[in-house]
């Protein structure tokens, strides 16, 4: 059984809720990443920014994305996968969810994130196959 722990990538880092998003762009931008994962000051992952986000919900609408801050953008319930969950469980909970990427707890604590490459590279063919083909319908 492969868990979530041997899937994710474990080099993460997280915005806060209160920094602004331009910060998060600068850093999206260094690291080379499309997402960071959004937590409060008690570590704990409150939702994910994404590139995506900061165009639509915050440069489109002319907002200034120096007073925009990350938190304002968390929608809703946050998906996370446990880091001892199994591959059928990250599956099963990202086609579900409809998302290409979702944080990696250990309890409360963030400890990595699994991005549709990392299934892509770490598990079957037809196990990828079945995701990617869940998250490409409307």
């Amino acid at each position: 059984m492969t868990t979530a722990r041997e899937i994710m990538s474990v080099e993460v880092t997280c915005v806060r809720t209160g920094d602004p998003v331009h910060e998060a762009a600068v850093r999206m931008a260094d690291l080379g990443v499309g997402a960071l994962p959004i937590c409060g000051e008690d570590d704990r992952v409150t939702g994910m920014l994404t590139d995506r986000d900061i165009v639509v919900k915050v440069l489109a609408r002319g907002e200034d994305p120096r007073a925009v801050r990350a938190g304002e953008l968390a929608q809703g319930d946050v998906v996370t996968i446990g880091a001892d969950d199994d591959a059928a469980d990250l599956l099963r909970t990202m086609a579900e969810h409809k998302v290409r990427r979702v944080p990696v707890v250990d309890g409360h604590r963030l400890v990595g994130v699994i991005a549709l490459a990392d299934v892509a590279r770490r598990l079957d063919d037809p196990e990828t196959g079945l995701l990617l083909e869940a998250l490409s319908m409307d």
